[in-house]
């Protein structure tokens, strides 16, 4: 194989909804961790990647390592808009999510709706929080795909750890029309809380654990749609003055309010 061919499949695989880009060594050790099927390995200094996987992965050291093609690194360079510092990148294929079976999950773990996020890093950090507070996957909705290349290196390749899939809207949430009223979440087996600022102080100790947490973009909040269909809003408490969080903060905010309460530590033993 010639080092040139990998510049058009890594450009065409950038596109292609079956499979994700993973750019630097945190993505691709999450994916191995989590058992992707990785499709390929490249890296611009093998004995580089040694000795970094040594260190920050060594559980998958060998496998990634194993299956790293070493390529020339003006090539590599070519390979992403900003080529990752730590020499490798890979391609994976990208998990299909059944969005109903993530609802019905049965385990006492919330689900996590981003309403049009719009920063792609930030909607990948609200995965890698997601993922660490053991959510049980991350919906979300708009033109922005969460499983871009972008998004997958916020997260450090965390999509892999939980469910994450882009809902075409919300009436997709259980196939039905375009929305009336409650009726596109109407019976279903999660209640909806919508973190808004003039809703009730959260207590994390109320939140039911099977909870579907809705956020908002920072600058427009929760739409009116997705807010008339919520059980119930709760805001995240904060100093005067201080007039809104990051989004990925304030996901970790509530999940990990309800992951260190007592009834949730209860839940998960």
């Amino acid at each position: 194989m010639h080092d040139g061919s990998l510049i058009p499949r890594f450009g065409r695989a950038r596109r292609d909804p079956t499979l994700a880009v993973l750019e630097g060594l945190h993505p691709l050790k999450h994916a191995l961790r989590f058992d992707a099927v990785v499709l390929e390995i490249v890296t611009s200094d093998l004995a580089k990647l040694e000795r970094l996987a040594a260190a920050l992965a060594p559980d998958v050291a060998e496998r990634m390592c194993a299956r790293a093609l070493e390529i020339d690194a003006a090539v590599f360079a070519r390979l992403a808009p900003l080529a990752p510092a730590t020499g490798v990148m890979a391609l994976a294929e990208r998990p299909s999510v059944d969005v109903h079976a993530v609802l019905t999950d049965p385990r006492p773990a919330p689900v996590v709706l981003l309403e049009d996020p719009r920063d792609l890093g930030n909607m990948g950090a609200c995965v890698r929080v997601a993922a660490g507070a053991g959510a049980a996957g991350v919906l979300t909705t708009g033109s922005h795909n969460p499983w871009h290349p972008d998004a997958l290196r916020g997260a450090a390749g965390l999509h892999f750890a939980l469910a994450v899939a882009r809902l075409e809207g919300l009436e997709r949430l259980h196939g039905r029309e375009p929305l009336h009223g409650r009726e596109p979440l109407h019976g279903l087996d999660r209640p909806v809380f919508a973190v808004d600022p003039d809703g009730e102080p959260l207590d994390p100790a109320q939140l039911p654990a099977r909870a579907l947490l809705a956020f908002g973009s920072e600058r427009h909040g929760i739409g009116e749609e997705l807010l008339a269909c919520a059980d119930a809003r709760v805001s995240i408490p904060m100093r005067a003055g201080v007039s809104s969080l990051n989004l990925a903060t304030a996901v970790a905010a509530v999940l990990f309010g309800w992951r260190l309460s007592a009834r949730a530590v209860t839940q998960l033993r």
